[in-house]
């Protein structure tokens, strides 16, 4: 009989096929198998490379624009900067901090696609986290710098106001002998009945005391209902000194009876400092110190005033821009690189000292010309 020749959609291995049929199918389902074999090789390389992208965390850190905060405004309900105990002028337009935002423990994909965008800076991790310091240590360390910028902020606002120095408790050790008895904030006025009007003089007083030694302290308190108050403390013992320890930190900085808050979390770092002090002075002046404007802007400040400079300026104005910002104020050491990336639509202005700032400000809502970058 001769063999069947199939010309149509036949079927390998059906019963009755001829036998070079039968061969022809063999071939095609050995090169068939050849094929997928090939291919299966070939997609090992590019499953591996997305095995890798997608697992594999790299060295580095993003840095790029973060979210801005309006100094005048709310952030949960609550004022970002909030004063009470005296008149506070209602205020216009915006005063806004800048940030950095950090992105650690980046897989390669990540870093790639965030390096591809343009708008991130990828840092080797250890010039963030230094290596001889464990993350939550630097967190901590960031935490109090900006804590220690809400109160530099404070004592250079009420410094340029003109408000009499004092000394103040900056901290009260707990537990301590003038546990709760002082609070931070207070005003000493006089030791024993002898005024003091500086910490020199102050200091001067403890260091004739000896351990065991009562102290009766007059002071002068942020409260309302409890505004001036007198305290007797029995003095402890300190291994790094002979004379009594009264267990309370003291600075000279300006004073004043009302309360300043400042309400944001989760923020770390000290650059806050500037923009949290022309907020203090625009709510204790006019009101109007920015003439109704979009400002943002960055920088540290010292208890007398002094701006100092930042890292990350040119993310910030990026921040800014992108929040709708026309005027951006630039630590005076900063500006070159400022410049160096400008931004359309927003103007650099040159900053440093708290006062500077003011009068930028004020020339800008004249129609004048601020130092610029």
């Amino acid at each position: 009989m001769p063999s069947t020749v199939l010309t149509g959609a036949g079927w390998c291995g059906v019963p009755g096929h001829a036998v070079s049929e039968r061969a022809r199918c063999s071939l095609t389902v050995g090169g068939v198998n050849r094929r997928i074999l090939t291919l299966l090789i070939a997609l090992v390389p590019v499953v591996a490379f997305g095995v890798l992208l997608s697992a594999v965390t790299v060295p580095f850190v993003s840095l790029g624009p973060g979210p801005t905060f309006d100094t005048l405004g709310e952030v949960d309900g609550k004022e970002v900067v909030d004063i009470t105990g005296t008149e506070v002028k209602p205020t216009s337009g915006h005063l806004n901090m800048t940030t950095v935002s950090q992105r650690d423990g980046l897989t390669l994909a990540q870093a790639l696609t965030l390096w591809m965008s343009g708008r991130e800076q990828l840092v080797p991790r250890e010039l963030v986290y230094p290596p001889d310091k464990s993350k939550d240590e630097i967190d901590e360390a960031n935490t109090a710098d900006f804590r220690n910028s809400e109160a530099n902020a404070e004592y250079a606002a009420l410094s340029y106001l003109k408000y009499p120095r004092a000394v103040t408790v900056e901290s009260v050790t707990d537990p301590g002998p003038s546990a709760g008895k002082l609070k931070e904030g207070d005003a000493i006025d006089a030791v024993n009945g002898k005024p003091v009007a500086t910490v020199d003089e102050f200091q001067a007083l403890l260091k004739t005391t000896k351990p065991g030694d009562e102290l009766v302290l007059d002071f002068r308190r942020k409260d309302e209902n409890d505004p001036l108050g007198t305290t007797t403390v029995e003095l402890g013992t300190n291994p790094d000194r002979d004379y009594g320890y009264l267990g309370i930190g003291v600075i000279d900085a300006p004073w004043a009876s009302f309360k300043i808050d400042f309400n944001l979390a989760n923020i770390g770092g000290p650059s806050a400092g500037l923009m949290f002090s022309l907020a203090v002075v625009d709510k204790l002046t006019s009101g109007d110190l920015n003439d109704g404007k979009f400002v943002a802007g960055t920088g540290t400040i010292t208890g007398d005033g002094e701006v100092g400079s930042i890292g990350g300026i040119t993310h910030k104005m990026v921040g800014a821009r992108d929040a709708g910002a026309t005027v951006f104020l630039v630590p005076a050491d900063n500006c070159a690189e400022a410049k160096s990336d400008p931004q359309d639509g927003l103007e650099l202005v040159k900053v440093g000292t708290l006062t500077e700032a003011v009068d930028a400000l004020n020339a800008i809502s004249a129609g004048g010309e601020p130092p610029r970058c």
